[in-house]
Parts: C-alpha cells; sequence; structure tokens
C-alpha cells in the first residue's frame, strides 16, 4: 500500500503506520514492541590524520582540528539544546588488532551548535585517529 502526505501544518492527531515508511529513499523500519524510537539526529564518519576530511555524514558541517587528536564537530542545523548523547569509535594507526581500540571522549561540555571530542592512543595520550565514527541522538 502506497501513503501519500502532502501539505503543509500538522496532521490532526498521531498517525500509526504498520507497515514500513519510506521517506524519501530512506525506508524506515516499522519497530516491534512498545518501546520509542528515536532517531540518530547528526553522524559523521572522518579521516581525522593530516587534514582532516569528512567521508561521509549527516547534519554535521565541518570538522574543526583543534590539534592532535582534537577535533570539534560542527552540526548543520542546531540541536534544541546541549542535552544530546554522543557515541563514538577511534581506530588508532593501522586498521590492525595490535591498534585499536583507542580512546575517544569529550573535551567540553557540549552545546547545541556543536561539541568536542578528543582521541587517544588509550593511555592518556592524544593521538590523531585514521578513522573516527560518531552519532548523536535526542
Amino acid at each position: 500500500m502506497t501513503i501519500t502526505i502532502s501539505g503543509s501544518g500538522t496532521i490532526g492527531g498521531p498517525t500509526t503506520f504498520t507497515d514500513n515508511v519510506t521517506l524519501g529513499t530512506s525506508l524506515l523500519a516499522t519497530p516491534s514492541g512498545a518501546t520509542p524510537s528515536y532517531l540518530c539526529r547528526a553522524w559523521v564518519n572522518f579521516n581525522g590524520t593530516g587534514t582532516v576530511a569528512i567521508r561521509a555524514s549527516g547534519n554535521v558541517t565541518s570538522i574543526t582540528d583543534n590539534g592532535v587528536g582534537d577535533y570539534t564537530v560542527n552540526f548543520t542545523t542546531a540541536m534544541t539544546d546541549a542535552n544530546y548523547a554522543i557515541a563514538g569509535t577511534a581506530s588508532r594507526g593501522t586498521y590492525s588488532a595490535a591498534n585499536n581500540p583507542g580512546g575517544f571522549g569529550l573535551r567540553t561540555q557540549p552545546t547545541n551548535s556543536a561539541f568536542r571530542v578528543c582521541t587517544s592512543n588509550g593511555t592518556g595520550t592524544n593521538e590523531d585517529s585514521i578513522q573516527v565514527d560518531i552519532s548523536v541522538f535526542r
């Protein structure tokens, strides 16, 4: 079944879909159970060595390189507040068991427009990371 919703404004009350929903080319699978679903509000995959470069992202406009293993992630569209959750990973050196995992953590308190993270060698010393993956939920 195909449902088309068009126009602007507010739909008159909650709408329940029992089948999967496609927005543009993105499929939103129907969750099972009664727990609510929360969508990722921003995400980024970037190379943190040399000239920092975003490989792919959603709602991230840029990465600022603040020094060795120290990055600021800037949102395209700001969050409503700074009370969001950040999950991330950082890969060290080359992709191998001997070089993983690296450390990852918040450097300063987040704002609604950006947050600052650092990556380390796992012993507390900042180190540039060949791959940093971050997701933001609110």
